[in-house]
């Protein structure tokens, strides 16, 4: 197996991805752009965490195999991003654990496998970045985090709300863990966040519904209308003031930027308008993400697969400009 030829050294500074310019970027390792596997580091300061887990979804399945896509996806990322003026990988030790086995016939025990998964990565303070997986996983993440920060802000994109009661009388599914969040106390009702929502509903009511959860929504068609530095200043106004959680459903983006995700819906943001909008939380308390809904048996040309990766690589250069 290809050792891990990197810009690293004896001084502890953190141990990069592999040097593109020495290994071609299709040859090993598979981690998150080829960064180094989480047994390979002393510890990380972020890790990256696969859920291959997709029994919540109501349409078309196939976000199990999310995870690994957007890692194949991520080996074209290269160390500096010019946009935020950051090296997402010097300025942190950021390493990949690997996927979790998570159980596809028992939503109460897949549940309580990603909180555990997420608690124990989480012990020496390590930020966790999830790729997913559909959206249910998003709550057993709300429960680790919550332990230790109480009620937080989530920013959420996504084309649809996600907090619905049930499907199929099934409360646990991934329409629902933003209800079952704010019914928990996970989440702080004064600060959350939706935004890129668009697209029919069942009725009025779910908006209604909505608000009384905790959350504000900003629509996909406010990009058009009132611009992305206009959203950004309205997002961190909503956020400011205590600990955020970042959940990124793929389906945010129009089909024409996301075709690989189960529940498309037209009308949506474009990769561009996403990536400027997520640079805007720099200076905002993020303590966690994830990137959901990437389902690559309906993906074409890794359209989508390189949208997650290019929005995974913004929050980790958004957390290496926190620290």
């Amino acid at each position: 197996m290809a050792t891990n030829n990197s810009e690293a050294d004896n001084s502890g500074a953190p141990i990069g991805p592999v040097d593109a310019t020495r290994v071609p970027r299709y040859a090993e390792p598979t981690t998150f752009a080829r960064l180094p596997r989480l047994d390979e580091v002393s510890r990380a300061d972020v890790t990256i965490l696969g859920v291959p887990f997709d029994s919540g979804v109501s349409y078309r399945p196939g976000a199990r195999f999310g995870p690994g896509h957007i890692r194949a996806a991520s080996k074209l990322l290269r160390p500096y991003n010019p946009a935020l003026k950051v090296s997402p990988f010097a300025n942190q030790q950021v390493a990949d654990f690997g996927d979790i086995g998570v159980n596809p016939f028992d939503m109460q025990e897949a549940l309580t496998t990603v909180q555990s998964a997420v608690t124990d990565l989480r012990a020496d303070g390590s930020s966790v970045l999830t790729l997913g997986g559909d959206h249910t996983i998003a709550l057993p993440i709300l429960r680790s985090l919550a332990r230790d920060h109480g009620p937080i802000a989530v920013l959420h994109f996504d084309a649809h709300l996600d907090t619905w009661d049930t499907y199929f009388g099934q409360p646990f599914t991934h329409g629902t863990p933003f209800r079952r969040a704010s019914e928990e106390g996970l989440i702080d009702m004064e600060r959350s966040q939706h935004i890129g929502i668009r697209g029919p509903l069942y009725s009025e009511k779910d908006l209604e519904d909505d608000r009384v959860l905790g959350f504000q929504v900003i629509r996909s068609d406010d990009y058009e209308v009132d611009g992305v530095a206009s959203i950004v200043e309205r997002m961190r106004k909503r956020l400011d003031g205590g600990p955020v959680y970042v959940s990124v459903d793929i389906d945010v983006l129009d089909p024409a930027h996301a075709p690989g995700t189960g529940t498309p819906e037209a009308g949506g943001m474009t990769s561009r308008e996403l990536l400027n909008t997520l640079r805007g939380l720099v200076g905002l308390n993020v303590v966690g993400a994830d990137i959901v809904e990437v389902a690559p048996a309906y993906d074409h040309a890794e359209i989508t697969g390189i949208a997650a990766a290019h929005v995974a690589y913004e929050l980790l250069s958004v957390l290496a400009l926190n620290r």
